[in-house]
């Protein structure tokens, strides 16, 4: 099945936290000299335009990006994020919102590489127009959870793979899980970005479950909601589950996470998780 489209969510809360950990994570990598690669499963169409009718149907962004926009005081994690996505625009306006591979690629340097792949004809083909003249980027119309695992481990020994589905499947949670363990048997060191929805509570716990089955030493989970869990349709809440996280990102996790979850909550409801996942337990808890 491949209907969804995310020019209708674009810039949305879960948005917003997926980006803000990829901003961190990509920084933290670029510490280091030597190359890095950046593979993204699901990429997307890479750009998309908040004055389109997708975008406008729900408006979506009003509850993310657009109530960070033009806001003193940010934490300095969201500040960066918020610059990244104001590279894309001009002047005060919000009219254009990166996709994960533009983010990405905006952060990397000239000896790192991108592999983009999506399985959506449509989406692939606006993704391949906009990056096709950058030489450090690989596009692949092809399924990322199956194709990419032919790249690991790469070249560079040292790289960031992002899991993005659209979990139009109720077995995209246990596959994402089966993937995320092979992925890891290849490429012990690298680190591995998942994000989930929280619609059903029930598929987030056999999916954390899953996790810490696969015996993975170093397993955190950052989840942000604007709302309570519900049994009525929508997403309340989405999260990162990240696999050898930089040292850093649960300290700035912890500050950043209340911080949106106030900002973005609806009506002073959000809140947010930071836990281990790991058999060994390490404490992520603020």
């Amino acid at each position: 099945m491949l209907s969804y489209r995310h020019a209708f969510h674009a810039g949305n809360f879960a948005d917003v936290l997926k980006h803000i950990v990829l901003v961190h994570i990509i920084e933290h990598l670029k510490k280091k000299d030597k190359p890095f690669c950046y593979i993204d499963t699901h990429a997307g169409a890479g750009m998309y335009a908040l004055n389109s009718e997708p975008a406008l149907k729900n408006r979506e962004f009003d509850g993310g990006i657009a109530k960070l926009w033009r806001q003193e005081g940010l934490p300095a994690g969201v500040r960066r994020y918020v610059d990244v996505v104001g590279q894309f625009n001009q002047g005060n306006e919000l009219l254009r919102y990166p996709g994960s591979p533009l983010i990405a690629a905006s952060l990397m340097r000239k000896d790192d590489k991108l592999f983009l792949y999506d399985l959506h004809s449509t989406e692939f083909k606006f993704l391949h127009a906009l990056v096709e003249k950058d030489r450090r980027i690989r596009t692949f119309h092809a399924d990322g959870l199956i194709d990419s695992l032919g790249l690991l481990p790469p070249r560079e020994r040292r790289g960031l793979v992002l899991i993005d589905p659209s979990y139009e499947l109720s077995n995209d949670y246990r596959l994402v899980a089966e993937t995320l363990k092979k992925m890891h048997r290849r490429f012990a060191t690298g680190t591995y970005a998942l994000w989930y929805p929280v619609v059903e509570r029930q598929r987030i716990r056999r999916l954390e479950r899953a996790l810490q089955e696969t015996g993975i030493a170093d397993i955190a989970l950052f989840e942000l909601a604007v709302a309570p869990d519900s049994k009525g349709h929508g997403m309340t809440a989405s999260g990162m589950i990240v696999i050898n996280p930089p040292w850093a990102l649960a300290s700035e996790m912890r500050l950043e996470l209340p911080w949106l979850a106030q900002a973005l909550g609806a009506e002073g409801r959000g809140g947010h998780r930071i836990v281990s996942l790991a058999p060994e337990g390490i404490d992520y808890a603020p």
